[in-house]
This record gives structure tokens, C-alpha cells and sequence, in this order.
């Protein structure tokens, strides 16, 4: 198996993967049904090898690591993703965090997620949470069946909502109720120059105009209506748009003075803010 992990880590490697030996691993571990520690111990049969060998094949080709092996981690999850959903990231489990600890206090919290794509934020927040009210905003019907299927598949009960995080008539039974309001929205300014693998996700669910922050400035007032007096919006951005989104929610009016709040690589990716 090491001699099997190593081929396909160099391959992968001359495809200029980032991360060639580990996805080597995470292929091996996927097909022989294990853990990445025990694909050392598993057996290399012919109908692995074959298996693997087209799974390498395929990242290769820069196809996500997620799309070949259906998969995500997300904290504690396993979400299922797939072409046409948005690959959750793990600095997003930074602001899931952030929201879990904020609800702490919070009897039956009502939830919104702008942007939900595999349901990522609010299944987490629900999973820590049973007792949330939630209510994941999406507008792709692919998506929406993928969020669906990772809620059953985590028993936690998701409301989905096909509109647009932008839509100014969003949820106008919630206005003034909601208690936290979060969003992993596209924010990635229109550029051909990302990783391969960025362009197999869905283009609207990672690219927002020229700056990045079209899908930004269109939710902030959205969450200004939608949360009560001393609700929490959480926000995340590009690196290099932190100044600029908590520009757009201090001009809004409706908050606290935003808080950026840190990846764990200590890039500022997060803005927060309460509602007054």
C-alpha cells in the first residue's frame, strides 16, 4: 500500500495537486471503506487497484477531492456534496463555531442562513443545537435537494427556503424575531486566474461582481430586517474584503460597530455585528 500511495502521490503531484500525498490517502481510505490512519493495513486487491487507479485519474483532471468521494467534512459532519452545490470549506467551521457559542444563552433560537448550499451552517448549528429554529435560504433546486438529504442525514430538522439572500421581502414572517442571521455568500470577485478545482462549483454560489461584494451589500439589509434588537449577523468574506464588508454593515445603519473575526490561520475572514 505505501508503494501504491506513492505512485499516485507523485501523479498527482505532476498535476500540481496542493495537497498530493494526502489526497493519495483520502482516495486509498474512500475506496477500501477506512480511515486514512488504517489504509496503510488494507489489502491491495485488483478490484482496489482498479478503483483507485480511476479515482487518481479523476483528481488529476483537478476535479475536487469531494466530488470524487461524494463527501465533505465539516466538523463533526459528513456532508454529502456533488456538482452543483458549493464544496463547504473548513474555515467556514470558524464562524459555525461562532454562532453555536453565541446561541449559548439563547432559549429556541431562531436561525436564518443566507446562501445555505449543502446546508453546511445550519445543520451544524443544529447539531449543537436541537432545540434551534431553522431556516436555510437557497436559490439553486440542486442545492436545496443536497441540504434536504445532509438534514435527514443528521436528524436535524432545516426549513429551506427557496428565495434569494437578497430578496428585500425575505421571510416577512420572521421580521424583528430572528436571533442570528449567518451567511457564507458568494464573495469571490470574477477573476480566471483560482484553482481549478474553485470553477467546478456552482459560478453564483463563489463569484460576486467585480469586488466580490455584490451579494454582500444585498444581505446586510436583508439581515437588519430580519433580526430582533440585539441579534447577531455573521459574516464571511474574502481575505482581502474585511475592511469593505464591515464598511457596508456600519453604513447600514442597523448594527453595532462589526468585528472581524479570525481563520485559523489568523486571516481576518469573518465580520460580526449586533443588531441595535
Amino acid at each position: 500500500m505505501r508503494e501504491v500511495l506513492a505512485r499516485a502521490s507523485a501523479l498527482l503531484a505532476d498535476a500540481r495537486v496542493p495537497t498530493p500525498e494526502v489526497d493519495a490517502r483520502l482516495l486509498a481510505a474512500h475506496i477500501a471503506g477506512t480511515s486514512p490512519m488504517g489504509v496503510l493495513f488494507a489489502e491491495v486487491t485488483e478490484e482496489f487497484s482498479q478503483a483507485f487507479e480511476a479515482a487518481v485519474a479523476r483528481r488529476a483532471t483537478r476535479e475536487p477531492l469531494q466530488h470524487i468521494t461524494g463527501t465533505a467534512p465539516f466538523g463533526p459532519l459528513e456532508l454529502e456534496v456533488g456538482p452543483g452545490v458549493f464544496i463547504p470549506r473548513p474555515e467556514t467551521e470558524v464562524l459555525a463555531d461562532w454562532a453555536v457559542r453565541t446561541l449559548a444563552d439563547t432559549p429556541r433560537p431562531i436561525v436564518v442562513d443566507l446562501g445555505t448550499g449543502s446546508g453546511a451552517l445550519p445543520i451544524y448549528i443544529g447539531h449543537h443545537i436541537p432545540e434551534a429554529q431553522l431556516y436555510a435560504v437557497e436559490l439553486s433546486a440542486t442545492a436545496r435537494e443536497f441540504a434536504a438529504r445532509n438534514a435527514a442525514s443528521h436528524n436535524v430538522r432545516l426549513s429551506l427556503v427557496d428565495a434569494n439572500m437578497t430578496d428585500p421581502e425575505l421571510l416577512p414572517e420572521l421580521r424583528g424575531r430572528v436571533d442570528l442571521v449567518v451567511a457564507n455568500p458568494p464573495y469571490v470577485p470574477e477573476t480566471p486566474d483560482l484553482d481549478p478545482e474553485v470553477y467546478h462549483d456552482p459560478h453564483e454560489a463563489v463569484f460576486s461582481g467585480p469586488d466580490g461584494m455584490d451579494a454582500i451589500r444585498g444581505l446586510v439589509p436583508v439581515a437588519a430586517q430580519l433580526l430582533r434588537p440585539g441579534g447577531w449577523l455573521g459574516v464571511e468574506h474574502d481575505d482581502a474584503t474585511s475592511e469593505s464588508t464591515r464598511a457596508v454593515i456600519a453604513a447600514s445603519g442597523g448594527f453595532s460597530a462589526p468585528e472581524p473575526l479570525r481563520d485559523l490561520a489568523g486571516r481576518e475572514r469573518f465580520v460580526c455585528a449586533s443588531k441595535l
